[in-house]
């Protein structure tokens, strides 16, 4: 008798132990399959603002307010931007002073707690750039898309599409080198994004479903007088612009790709993204199955580089090896496998979708060079 309850005792610890793992499993992937646009990712790191004074601001000493380059600093009912480190600066061993180029809107007050974003501006393009624009809407698969719509008299136009963490205003990173060269250029919302319809489960799939509509925005580029079309995507929206090129009916429009920080293996984003949560080790393959069950994506890549299989068209990927969220080697290794038409440019010391902040005038040139013939 002993013996059969101590066996019924291990079988429902077992049971408890396994339900726990489950729940633990979808807590951790929670962390992708629910970001909220917008909001930071979880390897951001929270920042104390320190003081503030005329053109610079004291934050928390951490590798992320060491970076160079260029970043908004988002608080609580708050936007800034921060430039460079300033090296002739009286720095303590706790902070680090950077140049306060602008607080868009909000203040900045000692012991607010901020973190840094990709995205400078916010907004729309009228607002925080001076473009004229058009807001549009895009017939989606789920409902109408919001748009921003800058014209250019060129018959090539470029999509913009963001990533995890952001919303379409990161695009405004690039809309006036685009706007200079006198580029048309949409920037839809997409299935999640304020404004947007929700996926039906909602949750994020990393661009498996998501591409359908950005699919959408390329029939409207076409309907509305565009002879070919850029893709240019951040992170998951790099993602979704490999999809496109490959699956849509209208991918013969698609003269080119821009993939900035591109997730090309949805499993190493979701466990980074999770670890950054402090999941343990020992949970992260539940994390794992717990997004595949959920979000129903396929796990796996086919043989050779991941995403290889999806390049027709010349390609630009920015990616650095200071990504914790994407691993840049993925890039390094879709490069090295197409390279009649894959351009790698490596930005060091960026974060995830972030490699135009780290030096925007290096980053445009070189976007400049790569859309010359395509224009």
């Amino acid at each position: 008798m002993r013996t059969v309850k101590a066996a019924a005792a291990a079988v429902t610890m077992a049971l408890a132990a396994g339900a726990a793992g489950v729940a633990a499993g979808r807590f951790a992937s929670d962390a992708a399959l629910k970001a909220s646009p917008g909001g930071p990712l979880p390897t951001e790191p929270r920042l104390t603002v320190h003081a503030t004074a005329a053109g610079r601001i004291a934050l928390t000493r951490h590798l992320a307010t060491l970076r160079p380059g260029r970043y908004g600093l988002v608080g609580d009912g708050s936007h800034a931007v921060v430039g460079p480190v300033l090296r002739t600066a009286s720095h303590s061993a706790d902070t680090v002073v950077r140049r306060l180029e602008r607080v868009t809107h909000g203040t900045l007050k000692p012991g607010d707690k901020a973190w840094l974003t990709p995205s400078v501006h916010v907004g729309d393009p009228g607002a925080a750039l001076g473009l004229d624009h058009t807001d549009v809407e895009i017939p989606g698969e789920l409902g109408p898309l919001p748009a921003w719509f800058v014209p250019g008299v060129r018959d090539i136009w470029v999509i913009t599409v963001h990533g995890l963490g952001t919303t379409r205003e990161h695009a405004m990173n690039v809309m006036e080198l685009l706007h200079r060269h006198h580029l048309p250029v949409l920037v839809p919302a997409y299935r999640g994004d304020p404004g947007a319809p929700r996926s039906p489960d909602g949750l994020h799939h990393f661009g498996e479903t998501e591409w359908r509509d950005l699919d959408a925005a390329l029939r409207y580029a076409v309907r509305h007088g565009a002879r070919q079309v850029v893709l240019h995507g951040w992170s998951t929206g790099a993602t979704m612009a490999l999809r496109a090129a490959a699956r849509s009916e209208l991918r013969h429009h698609v003269a080119g790709l821009v993939l900035d920080s591109p997730v090309l293996s949805w499993e190493a984003a979701l466990r980074a993204l999770a670890a950054a949560r402090h999941t343990p080790g020992v949970l992260l393959p539940l994390a794992v199955r717990a997004a595949q069950g959920r979000a129903g994506m396929h796990t796996g890549h086919p043989a050779g580089p991941a995403g290889i299989d999806l390049v027709t068209v010349p390609t630009l990927i920015f990616h650095g090896p200071d990504d914790t969220v994407a691993p840049w080697q993925l890039s390094r290794r879709l490069a090295g496998a197409r390279p009649d038409l894959v351009a790698l440019h490596t930005v060091r010391q960026a974060p995830h979708a972030a490699m135009w902040n780290a030096d925007p005038d290096a980053y445009e040139e070189v976007l400049r060079r790569f859309l010359t013939p395509l224009m």
